[in-house]
């Protein structure tokens, strides 16, 4: 069997707030449109530019940060897969879209309104200031053969 790729890298700006919902089992699904756009000049030299818009979705706890972390208007880096899904109309019409399902996120940009993160997040076993840096033991010095006459009244 020949191997396949399905792998999707945007970067691109949110064109509106995540949404996130819950299945009826509890898992977390976020979704969220990111658009990204392209510029090319025409033979006639003139400048032209479009923009692409993608569905993302996120699962389980991804689809959590993304919900937190992400707002209309902020850059993101988003890897994933693509995936199609078809269903029907109340009128039995059938209906395709087709949705980056993603494993990657990342915030680019300024993070000026990120959210702090919360008490209730922090571990039990958080230590607010940094352990101490233990310094690597030194080798000890060779005595030389002139040290060691001297030094014969040393009582150990």
């Amino acid at each position: 069997m020949a191997r396949s790729l399905n792998k999707v890298t945007l970067i691109g700006n949110l064109t509106r707030d995540p949404e996130l919902r819950y299945t009826p089992s509890g898992t977390a699904v976020t979704t969220f449109t990111i658009a990204t756009n392209r510029q090319w000049k025409t033979e006639s030299g003139d400048s032209k530019e479009d923009a692409e818009f993608h569905r993302v979705v996120a699962w389980d706890k991804l689809a959590e940060i993304c919900a937190q972390f992400l707002k209309k208007g902020k850059q993101a880096y988003v890897e994933g897969r693509l995936q199609t899904r078809k269903w029907q109309t109340k009128e039995g019409e059938d209906k395709y879209t087709t949705e980056v399902v993603i494993s990657e996120m990342i915030l680019l940009g300024r993070f000026d309104d990120v959210p702090t993160q919360s008490v209730q997040d922090i571990p039990d076993d958080f230590d607010e200031e940094p352990k101490a840096k233990k310094e690597p033991k030194k080798p000890a010095k060779k005595e030389t053969k002139e040290k060691n006459e001297e030094s014969d009244d040393i009582p150990f």
